[in-house]
């Protein structure tokens, strides 16, 4: 009793507060969608800051600015375009955005809300890297993917407050724009982080 009394009250001082903010990180599932596509999908990371305000005891609208990390496996092949058919290559491939995410929430409850929003997205790395031994000597080059610098995605997820102070938060983007032109493939991201409020 004493326990649901003090979650109640952690909830209804959470709700008397218009303006909150601090910093987030977590983890990223990132992969690609659309046909025809050899997906090779990843955990990444993500770090940022949020900062909330609430409308009412219901409605609060809460932007984002995060860092985040989109690395594909690495992958062992024979290359025979620009190398030596019988060297073995390995890529890697990586590419970094700072995402900005808007979501609109709907609290259920003083301690849990429903997440929806865009996320525009700006590209800051973009790169394959392929590395092979010719001649007992390790080689290196490194290319641009050609994504396009900007990508455009819908948010859709949910943050549970634990205290007044600490929440986690889960949630799935998925790309409204394609990678790059003349592609059908587009970023799909389900993410798990967790945040302190000041």
């Amino acid at each position: 009793m004493a326990l649901v009394c003090m979650v109640l009250a952690s909830g209804a001082a959470m709700a008397q507060k218009t303006f909150t903010f601090g910093p987030k990180i977590g983890i990223d599932y990132t992969h690609q969608l659309g046909k025809n596509i050899n997906d090779e999908s990843a955990l990444n990371y993500q770090v940022g800051a949020f900062m909330e305000y609430r409308l009412n005891n219901k409605f609060a609208i809460a932007p984002e600015v995060v860092f985040a990390t989109n690395t594909r496996p690495k992958m062992e092949w024979v290359d025979g375009f620009y190398h030596d058919p019988a060297i073995d290559v390995t890529t890697t491939y990586q590419r970094n955005y700072i995402n900005i995410p808007v979501m609109f929430k709907y609290y259920v409850s003083p301690s849990l809300s429903i997440d929806l929003g865009p996320q525009f997205g700006f590209k800051v790395y973009d790169r394959y890297t392929d590395k092979w031994e010719e001649r007992g000597r390790e080689m290196k080059e490194k290319h641009s993917l050609g994504y396009r610098n900007f990508d455009f995605g819908l948010g859709l997820g949910a943050t549970y407050n634990f205290t007044e102070r600490f929440f986690v938060q889960v949630r799935y983007t998925l790309s409204l724009t394609t990678l790059y032109e003349g592609s059908n493939a587009r970023n799909g991201n389900a993410q798990l982080s967790i945040g302190y409020r000041f």
